[in-house]
């Protein structure tokens, strides 16, 4: 189904062509809050609320996850054409628990910045000693004390899989890729933990059965694809499946919660 000549959208009709407000976004996944810029005309926010709902919807089906999970349980805000940062498509802000993306240059970037706000929310619950604040995914490579929990067993099998070789010793393909590249632009960005980690996932839902590039796009045929900056060959393969298991074990445990609530 193409949305329009600038997105594309490949899965199953989730709102049978109603329209939808922000309000309605805020509604079925219950985030804290959500901010929408002075200069977004009401024709352009109204087109961008189908284009979110639609992608968090997507994105819901792809995890085999509850609404819940994607508002972190309505700790998470997001912003649309607010909170810009020159140069920057989308951003996660940890101080506000808020994801942000630019009116003209985000869109794509959802993915990535859902998981960095999923990444921060599971460092205050998968390790023990973690500082207040940090990435699930820092604390892993720093070696915080684990929570002892199989839903985190699996998480750290995610991060294993993204940052270590397949022998679990050595540094992986992709993480010796994204040091290259910050050697050469004389940085440290693409290399650490929670980046590498945010790439990956979007690898993984981009390989899904739905497609929707507002949601995510370029993690294949692009010059940061090309550069190794996302998973490849087996290395992707083993990251995608190490992913299902975890979010179909997260979900399972989701959805019977939602169930006894209910109850």
């Amino acid at each position: 189904m193409t949305l329009s000549r600038e997105f594309y959208r490949h899965g199953p009709d989730v709102r049978q062509g109603d329209a939808v407000s922000f309000v309605d976004v805020r509604r079925r996944f219950d985030f804290r809050f959500i901010g929408i810029g002075r200069w977004v005309t009401q024709a352009e926010q109204n087109r961008a609320a189908g284009l979110f709902y639609d992608a968090l919807v997507d994105l819901m089906t792809i995890l085999k996850c509850p609404e819940p999970l994607i508002s972190l349980r309505g700790t998470l805000s997001l912003q649309y054409g607010i909170g810009g940062r020159p140069g920057v498509a989308a951003h996660y802000q940890p101080s506000m628990r808020c994801f942000s993306l630019a009116k003209n240059a985000g869109p794509g970037s959802i993915a990535h910045e859902w998981f960095h706000a999923l990444d921060h929310y599971l460092g205050g619950t998968a390790f023990d000693d973690a500082p207040a604040g940090m990435f699930a995914s820092t604390a892993w490579l720093s070696d915080a004390t684990p929570v002892v929990h199989p839903l985190n067993d699996d998480l750290y099998a995610c991060f294993r899989q993204i940052m270590l070789a397949e022998d679990g010793e050595s540094p992986s393909p992709l993480f010796d890729a994204s040091v290259k590249v910050d050697r050469a632009m004389n940085q440290v960005y693409f290399s650490q933990a929670e980046e590498l980690c945010a790439r990956a996932f979007e690898a993984f839902v981009q390989d899904a059965a739905i497609t929707n590039n507002f949601l995510v796009s370029g993690t294949k045929a692009t010059v940061e694809a090309e550069r190794g900056l996302y998973p490849k060959g087996e290395q992707r393969e083993r990251i995608n499946l190490a992913f299902q298991r975890y979010f179909h074990r997260l979900g399972a445990a989701l959805n019977r919660q939602s169930r006894s609530d209910i109850g």
